[in-house]
């Protein structure tokens, strides 16, 4: 853990810039390697993505076999035992619960010229899922995606998600889909997955928008196709920030560090500010004494040495400065109750704000409702996490009579000579 102080001088703000940009930058330039397998995708279709499959994924796939069956859908839910079953149908109502509370609603109203104005809201027709694989089924982002879909019933919903060597998928992702009531999933992943949504094959039909995160080249994939399909975010490596007062509890600090470190590409990034020295190094200890019980430590160590900044402040309002710099995906307010208002309403750059002694991130990637897709790498400065909103579209409507178009009339032909569009100032004047 590196452990800066914080000023106001120029020093700490290079300091503070510097590992951010560590934080948000990639692992060299992929976009040639991107873009040249999505142009063999978008030519050779099936026979590229199925190649593509068996380089990357080591799974030799039949065309017929690119889709997942419903019988391997229904028989994953009785994989699972009744626990775990109890516990994703309670992820997936909390995720309805919440996002339900933000869907849109059509809306008329009368402007000042008489005319009807409003707006009305669709769900996009067809969307993509892409849900990563590597060395853990992530059932959470399933989750997290596919119930916002549902939730806002877009017609089609495609789920690409690489398989394993002998060509399956973790159960427990298959039975989380089938519970969700999403059908069309294929074996799928990585470059090759994004192509084939983007663009389209014989087996997969092209789709409007993709969702979902991945690797460095996943993301650059969903980059490149940006303006064929709608994307949701470009989400880098995973990010926490704890702040934590003197009454935080280093035990539940060093735990919650962990548990960031441990996401497995190496590349997250942990930041922590503190307005207590002695809580710090007491977070150091707890670290030392956890670490050995977790399975994945030896990649956790990793993360926190290298990629783990730590920042002494003097007051709530400094660490408050930071975490609005910084923009974290997830930040966490370990600080007394009576701190936690005001120093939310100070922070508004986080994807998420988990607030309390007792609210760890863990909470939201899982169970609490919001959905744990949120941007990374400062990108809360300008984006937000994903919403039922984002699976959809709008459109706005407009209604004149000719009593309002007589009152808007002298706005437009005065808007038409000021931007010499005569011909629009007589599609108004032709009416009258």
């Amino acid at each position: 853990m590196k452990v800066i102080d914080y000023s106001n001088g120029p020093a700490f703000r290079k300091k503070l810039r510097s590992f951010c940009h560590l934080a948000a930058s990639a692992a060299g330039d992929v976009s040639a390697t991107v873009s040249g397998i999505l142009a063999d995708v978008r030519q050779r279709g099936d026979v590229a993505v199925r190649e593509y499959t068996e380089q990357f994924d080591g799974a030799k796939m039949s065309l017929s076999g690119l889709r997942v069956s419903s019988a391997e859908l229904k028989s994953a839910v009785g994989a699972l035992s009744p626990a775990e079953r109890r516990a994703v149908r309670q992820a997936i109502a909390s995720v309805k619960d919440f996002h339900r509370r933000t869907l849109p609603t059509d809306w008329k109203a009368k402007n000042a010229q008489g005319g009807i104005v409003g707006e009305r809201f669709y769900p996009i027709r067809r969307v993509g899922l892409y849900i990563p694989g590597g060395n853990v089924p992530l059932v959470s982002t399933v989750v997290m995606t596919a119930v916002l879909a549902k939730l806002v019933k877009n017609p089609g919903i495609a789920v690409c998600t690489p398989p394993s060597a002998d060509g399956t998928i973790a159960p427990a992702m298959l039975a989380a889909l089938h519970m969700i009531g999403v059908e069309e999933v294929y074996k799928v992943g990585g470059i090759q997955a994004i192509g084939a949504m983007a663009y389209g094959t014989r087996s997969i039909e092209a789709v409007d928008k993709i969702f979902g995160p991945g690797n460095a080249f996943v993301m650059e994939a969903k980059r490149q196709v940006l303006g064929t399909v709608g994307i949701d975010l470009l989400p880098g490596p995973s990010e926490v920030m704890i702040i934590a007062d003197s009454g935080a509890n280093p035990a539940h600090v060093a735990a919650d560090l962990i548990a960031q470190a441990e996401h497995g590409s190496g590349k997250e990034i942990v930041y922590l500010a503190s307005t207590s020295r002695a809580l710090l190094g007491k977070i150091e200890q707890a670290i030392e004494k956890q670490l050995p019980d977790r399975i994945h430590a030896a990649k956790i160590t990793k993360v926190l040495k290298a990629r783990c900044l730590a920042v002494r402040c003097r007051s709530l309002g400094q660490c408050a400065e930071v975490a609005e710099y910084i923009a974290p995906e997830h930040l966490e307010l370990q600080v007394a109750t009576k701190s936690i208002d005001a120093l939310s309403r100070q922070i508004t750059t986080a994807g998420a704000i988990l607030q309390g002694y007792h609210t760890p991130t863990a909470l939201g990637d899982f169970t609490a409702g919001p959905s744990h897709t949120l941007p990374t790498g400062r990108a809360g400065r300008f984006s937000s996490g994903l919403q039922a909103i984002d699976f959809m579209r709008r459109s706005s409507t407009v209604r004149y009579d000719s009593a309002s178009l007589r009152q808007a009339a002298p706005v437009v032909e005065t808007f038409a000579r000021l931007e010499q569009l005569d011909g629009h100032g007589h599609s108004v004047a032709i009416r009258l």
